[in-house]
């Protein structure tokens, strides 16, 4: 039999009920406000000290759109730990899904919601732990992380970075992994090459410059560079071991009977530990320019977000082995992201570690195996006192 938590599962009704959808489109992108506020309450009743911190993007936005981190604090010193997780989620298609999606629906041992696995979930599991150490004084201090726009720019943890803030031994981001320790994963870069031209009557290709012509060279050097980065780079700690490039949209022209004046392509990166984006993104200026320039197009290449690097943790790290330990299996990969680069930035041992299924994320009737929460009680628990006290 399921063990009840009844306390865990209103903190988790009332996270998935407040809904902060992080979204490129203004359209369906939200505030995570009423998120933070209803965790700052509960930390500060579990006495913790709360500061809340606005990211850089929206510093001058409304209370309609603003975007907030929170840091919630108990204990001091230079160590512990800090256990981190993102307020937002995805946009969603309601009639996609079987349930409620803002409110938390218990069936077939299954807890449903949109943010019940990713990862909303993640703090009413947290205050659950906290539970048995209630009145007790941390020797280190415990920093529970929440954070806005993961789903997106990842802007309030890098807000959060070039804080340098917060600071501790560990972190752990509780994203969704099956229960098992993530130590590394690969790193993302979006990027737009824009080729403007000049159009024309068709019949004529001396009248204009066609800007599809040109991306075509374009697509067959970024082609090119695919294969060369997956002959520099490999890792066999990843399932995929070489880098990726994809091409992924493209856009332009208006008639068949025009020369094509202006073109898009947008494309992605998926990079290995040890490549970096600043680098990448010069090569690729460097291979766009002479193809522009013989096509007698102007180009304009720019990134669609900051990018992420690749997360790498040493596998005998501390951490690491504390966590195999608890959980009784091995650190692994994963495909995704997270925003473990940027708090392993400001010093600390990091790890990925979540009771969820990444298959359950960005899904219609997204949930949280009940099975799954006994186990990570525990693990957070073995954490809290290694780090802690």
């Amino acid at each position: 039999m399921t063990p009840s938590f009844p306390d865990m599962l209103t903190h988790m009704d009332a996270l998935i009920r407040r809904p902060s959808v992080s979204s490129a489109n203004p359209e369906f992108d939200t505030s995570n406000v009423a998120v933070i506020d209803y965790l700052a309450g509960c930390f500060e009743d579990l006495g913790f000290q709360c500061e809340r911190v606005r990211s850089a993007a929206t510093s001058a936005a409304t209370q309609d759109n603003a975007k907030v981190n929170l840091i919630a604090t108990r204990g001091s010193g230079p160590g512990g730990l800090v256990l981190s997780g993102h307020t937002d989620t995805v946009p969603l298609d309601e009639a996609l899904w079987n349930v409620d999606p803002f409110r938390l629906t218990e069936k077939d041992g299954r807890l449903y919601g949109l943010g019940s696995t990713d990862m909303k979930g993640f703090f009413a599991l947290v205050m659950e732990a906290l539970k048995d150490f209630d009145g007790v004084a941390f020797k280190q201090p415990l920093i529970v992380l929440a954070t806005a726009d993961e789903e997106t720019s990842m802007q309030g943890a890098r807000t959060l970075a070039e804080l340098g803030r917060p600071k501790a031994r560990a972190a752990l981001i509780g994203e969704p992994t099956g229960m098992r320790p993530i130590n590394a994963h690969k790193g993302i870069m979006m990027e737009s090459i824009d080729l403007l031209g000049q159009s024309g009557h068709s019949s004529d290709p001396d009248l204009g410059h066609n800007a599809l012509d040109a991306m075509h060279d374009v697509i067959s050097e970024l082609i090119r560079f695919r294969q060369e980065l997956q002959a520099r780079y490999q890792n066999p700690l990843f399932t995929i071991p070489r880098p990726t490039l994809n091409l992924g949209c493209i856009h332009g022209g208006d008639n068949p009977n025009r020369i094509c004046g202006q073109c898009r392509l947008e494309f992605d990166i998926r990079l290995l530990p040890g490549m970096e984006i600043e680098g990448l993104r010069e090569e690729i200026r460097q291979r766009v320019r002479p193809v522009a320039e013989r096509h007698g197009v102007t180009p304009t290449i720019a990134p669609l977000f900051a990018g992420l690097p690749a997360f790498l943790t040493d596998p005998n790290s501390e951490l690491v082995r504390t966590a195999e330990k608890l959980t009784g299996q091995h650190a692994a990969t994963v495909a995704f992201g997270t925003e473990a680069p940027l708090l392993q930035k400001l010093g600390m041992d990091t790890i990925v570690l979540g009771p969820g299924d990444i298959d359950q994320a960005h899904q219609p009737d997204e949930y949280l195996a009940l099975d799954r929460i006994p186990r990570y009680l525990d693990t957070l628990r073995g954490l809290i006192r290694h780090y802690c006290l």
